[in-house]
């Protein structure tokens, strides 16, 4: 009998420990990028450029499509004018970049009609969007190809077709529901990195098109990511971007319990020199994340989390998670528990039918929280989101008279925030030529202060500077012999 107990016992054990394999199996269970020998000539004597639309998102998608352009022996052409191959990766939040991608397509259209280029397609969020592709089809005769955010480790077996096979692929982009590790890539510099950390979002504000275009939450598994950073520091680089549509959410498709703040904190723990994250929703931003943040002095010190309106009936109405107590809450733990952190967020103007009393109280949020800085936006409607179905009665020079009186308030608390800094001594990466002044230098602080000053050093170095004078957007300094 207590053997058969035991026995028992074991064929238990051991059936629970099938069945977490198969699940961890089935949380991994991602795609396989392959590049065939023939595929490896298709871009001999084939030049190719890159156009960048939107968020950093984007920008390390645009890295893993020149991977793949250089590894199918493509060669990047230092202008559009000069490339055979041309590629716009595209962004779908505001409609006024959509327009300029459609125009930059038309003449991309007409100059293939005049045998100016070879060959050109769309990438990105846009071509995640039925009215877009239906817009290309019937104006842009000839476009080779489209591809979406979750499709790009097809793109040797696109261009195959299109440049082999003469053929052309214009269609909705289609979702994933699987990640695609080790695409090749290009990284262009070697001291900073972007890492995404997951994909796509289920929150569903009603404003947003990001569900619809990235789809829903794919998490990588924190092995990878880990092996990531640990290459990337090996090659040099002294600060890593996590990236994802809200970074909080991170593990939530995992059946196993771990989160994003364990992430940050294992990251943190191998000893890159800074780390960072975007972006952050509010209504899933746990004090166990800001813990982790106060914890390790190598996380930088700056906090987004963007609210978009000071009115919780509008909040409500965007359906972001959460109510101004709740969000000012936060922005008090964090400011007791992080040292020297700047807050900043993003805000949206002239949301449908927004009263005067509802903007005065985004005002008054401002004025209560004091945040070190803030990217605002006019409501802009996006097809197929519940916000582009609401009434709205808000003329656009009203939108624009809310900009323009939210800006004043940005620059204020922009510049009585910078001035503590006047006087002290902060450690700077340099990023490198200044964009205000030609003799000057930039970098970044610790808590994401731009820095502007005088020197030699080189991108990627770091060095003690005394702030002498403090802007709105940013502080002006002299390198101190101070170590």
């Amino acid at each position: 009998m207590i053997y058969g107990s035991y026995i028992t016992i074991i064929i238990i054990c051991f059936s629970r420990l099938l069945s977490l394999i198969v699940i961890d199996k089935m949380t991994n269970n991602n795609l396989t990028f392959k590049i065939t020998n023939k595929q490896k000539k298709i871009g001999q004597n084939l030049s190719f450029f890159i156009k960048t639309y939107g968020c950093p998102s984007n920008e390390r998608d645009t890295e893993n499509i020149k991977g793949i352009l250089i590894a199918l022996n493509f060669k990047e052409a230092s202008d559009q004018n000069l490339a055979d191959l041309i590629i716009l990766n595209t962004c779908a939040i505001r409609q006024n970049v959509e327009n300029k991608v459609l125009n930059t397509l038309y003449l991309l259209n007409n100059n293939k009609k005049l045998k100016k280029i070879k060959y050109f397609g769309i990438c990105g969020c846009m071509a995640h969007e039925e009215n877009v592709i239906n817009e290309i089809k019937q104006k842009v005769k000839n476009i080779d190809f489209v591809f979406g955010t979750q499709n790009i480790y097809e793109l040797p077996q696109i261009l195959e077709k299109v440049i082999l096979d003469k053929k052309t692929i214009v269609e909705k982009a289609k979702d994933n529901k699987k990640i695609c590790e080790k695409i090749p890539e290009y990284r262009t510099n070697k001291h900073k990195a972007l890492i995404n950390i997951m994909y796509g979002c289920n929150h569903f504000c009603t404003y947003c098109i990001v569900p619809f275009v990235r789809g829903r939450i794919k998490s990588r598994s924190k092995e990878n990511i880990l092996k990531e950073v640990r290459n990337l520091i090996k090659n040099g680089c002294k600060e890593i971007t996590l990236l994802g549509q809200n970074v909080n959410s991170y593990g939530f498709d995992f059946k196993k319990n771990y989160s994003f703040h364990n992430l940050l904190e294992d990251i943190a723990k191998t000893g890159i020199k800074r780390l960072r994250f975007l972006a952050s929703n509010p209504w899933n931003f746990n004090k166990k994340i800001v813990d982790v943040i106060a914890k390790y002095p190598n996380i930088i010190k700056n906090i987004h989390i963007a609210i978009q309106s000071g009115d919780d009936e509008i909040l409500k109405r965007m359906n972001r998670g959460t109510n101004l107590e709740k969000y000012s809450e936060l922005c008090q733990y964090i400011r007791e528990k992080i040292i020297d952190v700047s807050i900043t967020t993003d805000f949206i103007v002239g949301f449908p039918n927004e009263t005067n009393k509802q903007f005065k109280n985004t005002i008054k949020l401002y004025k209560k929280i004091k945040f070190d800085h803030s990217f605002v936006a006019i409501f802009s409607p996006r097809p197929g989101t519940k916000a582009a179905k609401m009434v709205d009665q808000i003329r656009i020079k009203t939108k624009e008279k809310r900009f323009n009186r939210l800006n004043k308030y940005i620059r204020k608390f922009g510049k009585i925030n910078n001035k503590k800094y006047v006087g002290r001594i902060m450690e700077v990466m340099v990023d490198g030529q200044s964009k205000i002044k030609n003799n000057m230098i930039t970098g970044r602080t610790i808590n994401w202060k731009i820095v502007n000053f005088k020197g030699n050093l080189k991108e990627g170095e770091f060095c003690k500077v005394k702030i002498i004078k403090a802007t709105p957007f940013s502080l002006i300094g002299e390198i101190s012999n101070v170590k």
